[in-house]
């Protein structure tokens, strides 16, 4: 046996947005029913799976690995904001419980 956190409580959504967004960056509401990217340590409500043709499926919840930027994530319940194309660690930011962090490749696997 092994660990796995995949398909966990996922959920996503689709959602209008204005302009490509990269595959697991951060967003946010940006007006109804319409996401954009978060930028400088805004608090995001989730994740990019898919972008294109003006419409973007968004993570809200379950298992997500993305990119961090800025100081290494601590293992446990750690605030996380976006930054562009990833998450930072912000006092601005949500509690996420982080479940493992991959220096190397510069990754964090959280709970949404």
């Amino acid at each position: 046996m092994s660990v796995s956190f995949g398909g966990f409580n996922e959920n996503t959504a689709t959602f209008k947005t204005t302009e490509d967004i990269a595959k697991k960056s951060a967003v946010k509401m940006s007006e109804s029913n319409t996401v954009a990217a978060c930028s400088g340590g805004e608090p995001f409500c989730g994740i990019v799976t898919e972008c294109s043709g003006g419409y973007a499926s968004v993570q809200l919840s379950g298992t997500v690995t993305a990119a961090y930027s800025g100081s290494v994530p601590e293992v446990g319940y750690t605030k996380l904001a976006g930054d562009g194309a990833a998450v930072t660690v912000s006092d601005n930011g949500r509690e996420y419980l982080v479940i493992s962090v991959d220096e190397t490749a510069q990754t964090v696997t959280f709970l949404m």
